[in-house]
């Protein structure tokens, strides 16, 4: 009988469904029997995407993270009204998660900071792993002086994440405690070379080409027309959204068909591509990104150069920034400074960093075998 592992995963954004997917994948190379019960808003495709194999998918508000404006801006105050409908969690909810998790002889729940699969857990009798390099009682902390009324939610949240049976800590940490295991950084793993990417997107070996990417989320990127200046640099970029000039948005047919655009030395890529985000990070010779854990994990496994665009109120920015300062090839750029396009008079000096060795050694592996001795009744 195949081993059942539930994934409650947080919505907030896609970094956290990345991170997971990349656990359930190496996982199932050690086991291939082991089946997922996925919960979360995530889209699905997310984790087909990224080759997870046979997960049922449970589309459930699993948390509430952050209410955000745009992906560099939250509002606290709508996060606040979010949090005071969803916590406590419904009891009813948790006891028909309970039933479930029985009834489908889960052996495990992994949660990734969902404190939801913590209580569900508890409440069916199944063990829990808390996988996190921030948990939300921390991030709330640091707009206390901001809004009070994230006081109450963190103290709810601070006793829910201490229950878990189990937790992983995954580099870089934001609030480092004693627990089971500290993951190098997880990511998923490129599924074609950078030739075999390169060639579908059109860009010739030789050239230097940059990626620019706001994590999944559609961006303006109002600078796209600045970028024909470098003409000796081929960019692609992922997810021109609404705002940007209407000449270089994809056009409908190309977001459609998930289909790219070539507009000289610029490749428009749609909000979902027919490219998978590591075999782009991987084929390019520099990333410029909003940072976030999973381009950060993804970026330090390819070893390019990152220019990354930081949350000054988010409080793991600046976990973010120093781990990739003492260990990666990096340049910080304000977010006043992207949004002008006047980063790219540094551009010669981010593509002139050294690339890092390809770190082929990854956290999502070390989670997989700690988690499967768990599974096995090693841990």
């Amino acid at each position: 009988m195949p081993v059942r592992i539930a994934y409650f995963i947080t919505p907030h954004g896609f970094g956290h469904a990345t991170r997971a997917a990349a656990v359930m994948v190496a996982l199932q190379e050690i086991d291939p029997t082991i089946q997922f019960d996925i919960f979360t808003q995530v889209p699905r495709r997310i984790f087909h995407d990224s080759l997870v194999q046979g997960f049922r998918y449970y589309h459930l508000c699993t948390d509430i993270g952050l209410v955000q404006t745009t992906s560099l801006h939250e509002d606290l105050a709508a996060t606040v009204r979010r949090l005071d409908t969803f916590f406590p969690l419904d009891h009813a909810l948790i006891t028909t998660l309970a039933a479930l998790l029985r009834s489908a002889s889960c052996a495990l729940v992994l949660c990734d900071i969902a404190p939801m699969g913590i209580v569900a857990a508890k409440a069916a009798g199944v063990p829990s792993v808390l996988i996190e390099n921030f948990t939300w009682d921390w991030i709330y902390h640091g707009y206390m002086q901001e809004e009070s009324g994230l006081a109450r939610h963190i103290a709810y949240l601070r006793t829910i994440f201490a229950t878990a049976d189990y937790h992983i800590q995954t580099t870089p940490v934001c609030d480092p405690c004693s627990a089971d295991l500290t993951s190098l950084p997880v990511s998923r793993k490129p599924q074609h070379s950078p030739q075999q990417t390169r060639a579908h997107l059109g860009i010739h070996m030789l050239a230097q080409a940059v990626l620019l990417t706001m994590g999944g989320v559609p961006e303006p990127y109002a600078f796209l027309s600045q970028l024909q200046h470098y003409r000796d640099i081929a960019f692609v970029v992922l997810g021109a959204g609404e705002g940007a000039p209407l000449n270089w948005r994809p056009s409908a047919d190309a977001v459609a068909g998930n289909a790219l655009e070539r507009r000289d030395n610029v490749v428009l890529l749609p909000h979902r591509p027919a490219f998978y985000s590591p075999d782009l990070i991987y084929a390019c010779d520099a990333v410029v990104s909003k940072i976030g854990y999973s381009t950060l994990a993804e970026v330090y496994h390819a070893g390019v150069p990152l220019g990354y665009i930081g949350r000054p109120q988010f409080r793991e920015t600046a976990v973010l920034a120093s781990y990739i300062t003492a260990n990666m090839s990096g340049r910080a750029i304000t977010e006043a400074a992207f949004q002008s396009g006047a980063w790219l008079s540094c551009l010669p000096d981010l593509l002139r960093l050294p690339r890092q060795p390809q770190r082929e050694s990854r956290g999502a592996e070390q989670i997989a075998r700690f988690v499967y001795g768990l599974v096995r009744g090693e841990g």
